[in-house]
């Protein structure tokens, strides 16, 4: 097993934010700052969008929700080719193919659907790899409740990633088009919060509600705003960390978040 390697500490707003490396993958632990190396908590996965990276500010917003709402910790890696990590040629191909379509006026889904199934075989064992290492901490455990959370191009990495491991028992996915990922959406059980734009114009509402109605979870919710793309209420990290809240730990009230 590749063991976890902290590289630096910070603190803030109740939040203990270390970096670490697993096999050479950065990534970045989110705890809460009150709690003692001997008090366990569940642990949520946290996957960031194309083109940002685990420190993108989205990224410790959703954290730190999840850590104070929660008490819970959240980790996050830099997906391949993204962040701290170098881009391959085939990185840059699909980049430069994304680049285009935009350009011409296209539609980029063929390229990002494609992409994002490329870099999700990538990651899903980088992140199997990642818990591993993450269970070995006393106040995470081996068996321990786990969550993942990813919108965009981390639904993309997440739907497989859950399908595979049988240790996420909660996941909150959305903003990702049905191509690549339905099959694999049909395999996953486990209680499921799904978001979408109404008025995305990227993904059609249609393809967006097909993925929701392919996952085969008995509780799944779906959560659509009225906006585009890019215009996802932040409200809606609230309502992820009270999922999680009673999914993960169902004997802990549900918090009360602003």
């Amino acid at each position: 097993m590749d063991s976890l390697q902290f590289t630096a500490e910070t603190s803030s707003n109740g939040v203990v934010e270390r970096d670490f490396t697993v096999a050479g993958i950065p990534g970045v632990l989110w705890s809460p700052a009150s709690a003692s190396s001997s008090d366990r908590a569940p642990l949520v996965l946290m996957g960031h969008g194309g083109g940002t990276h685990k420190k993108w500010p989205a990224m410790p917003g959703r954290a730190h929700r999840i850590v104070n709402g929660c008490g819970f910790h959240v980790a996050c890696i830099d997906a391949p080719g993204h962040g701290d990590r170098p881009r391959t040629a085939h990185d840059e191909q699909e980049i430069a193919a994304l680049f285009r379509a935009r350009e011409a006026g296209e539609p980029e889904g063929p390229v990002v659907v494609r992409y994002n199934a490329h870099l999700a075989e990538r990651a899903v064992p980088e992140w199997q790899a990642t818990l591993d290492a993450l269970q070995e901490l006393p106040q995470i455990g081996a068996d321990g409740p786990v969550g993942y959370y990813g919108l965009n191009m981390a639904t993309a990495i997440g739907v497989p990633l859950t399908a595979a491991d049988p240790r996420i028992t909660a996941a909150v996915f959305g903003l990702h088009w049905p191509d690549a990922l339905a099959a694999t959406a049909r395999r996953i059980t486990v209680p499921v919060q799904f978001h979408l734009q109404w008025d995305d114009e990227h993904i059609p509402r249609e393809a967006g509600l097909a993925l929701f109605d392919a996952f085969a979870s008995e509780e799944k919710t779906l959560h659509a705003n009225a906006g585009r793309h890019k215009e996802h209420p932040r409200f809606e990290a609230d309502s992820a960390a009270r999922f999680f809240a009673r999914h993960l730990t169902r004997s802990l009230p549900v918090p009360a978040l602003s």
